[in-house]
């Protein structure tokens, strides 16, 4: 028996109750601000007044211009999380450097293997001495440090990019300065001295934050003094402590002060946001250009 839609002769049709449209089993009666359509409790956000359901939200965030900082980079909330995750990641390498030697072989550095293993130039600054748990410790409290004051300033995408670029960069000042010898006259291992001795940690990164940091306050006005004297006793442990690879300080410390001046010296503008990157893709090249020079006119050995 079919039922008549119809109370009485002359009766309107009874209206189905209002349903969320993004949950239609779900009955509301309260309304979208800006569409007016129902919206229930999971799909509300509260506006200035009223609700707006979450389909209005994302047309409007598409419409407002996104925050920037000084220097261009995206505003965050504060909290340095490219910085929690490169510590994260050193982290877990350094605890597998510790289960397997064959491991550290594969993500070390050494100029010899460089030709034939050109990912270690970058693998080697996420890498520590498993025997010494303060390299990683200092390193990582070094980043911490000045990844809370640069990546906010920065935005995560220009601070990853200016760690991962001062990080090659020492690795390629490490081998440009390292002395290759011929290799008529390599007979054992210690023959190779330098080209031969491997190179890990973040230090070179770190010392290319340093840098930045320099750069990027002169820029802003503010005070570096207390800088100065951490710099120059890190400095000076590469040359006193043995086994630091101070080629690689300064080379991230260089790369470091030229990416912050590309970054900070550049337009305030559209145009000037996309300068940082190019000049930063510039840098790259140039260090890939140095790191191939060095290998074309050195010996290059092949890991048996």
């Amino acid at each position: 028996m079919t039922e008549n839609p119809w109370n009485n002769a002359g009766a309107q049709p009874v209206e189905p109750p209002p349903v969320c449209p993004r949950h239609p089993d779900r009955v509301s009666y309260v309304r979208c601000q800006r569409c007016s359509r129902p919206v229930c409790p999971e799909c509300q956000r509260q506006a200035s007044v009223g609700v707006q359901c979450v389909d209005c939200v994302a047309v409007q965030a598409k419409s407002v211009r996104q925050g920037t900082t000084i220097f261009g980079g995206r505003v965050t909330d504060g909290r340095p999380v490219v910085s929690m995750a490169i510590i994260a990641i050193c982290a877990l390498v350094w605890l597998g450097e510790l289960a397997s030697k064959a491991f550290v072989a594969q993500i070390q550095y050494v100029p010899a293997f460089g030709e034939s293993r050109p990912w270690t130039l970058l693998t080697s600054a996420f890498a520590h001495s498993p025997g010494q748990p303060m390299h990683i410790l200092f390193n990582m409290y070094a980043l911490w440090l000045m990844g809370q004051y640069l990546e906010p300033l920065l935005g995560r995408a220009r601070f990853l990019a200016l760690y991962l670029l001062t990080a090659l960069g020492g690795s390629v000042v490490y081998t440009l300065m390292a002395q290759a010898p011929d290799i008529a006259e390599v007979h054992t291992w210690e023959d190779l001295g330098s080209w031969g001795t491997a190179m890990v940690g973040a230090s070179g990164a770190v010392f290319g934050l340093f840098g930045a940091l320099l750069v990027l306050n002169r820029r802003l006005g503010r005070s570096s003094a207390g800088m100065y004297l951490t710099l120059a006793v890190n400095f000076a442990l590469g040359f006193i402590v043995p086994g630091i690879a101070w080629q690689a300080h300064v080379g991230g410390f260089l790369t470091g002060l030229a990416a912050a001046a590309a970054i900070a010296y550049a337009p305030r503008t559209s145009r000037g946001r996309l300068m940082h990157w190019g000049a930063l893709a510039l840098m790259l090249l140039l260090l890939v250009a140095a790191a191939w020079w060095k290998f074309s006119v050195s010996p290059g050995l092949t890991p048996s």
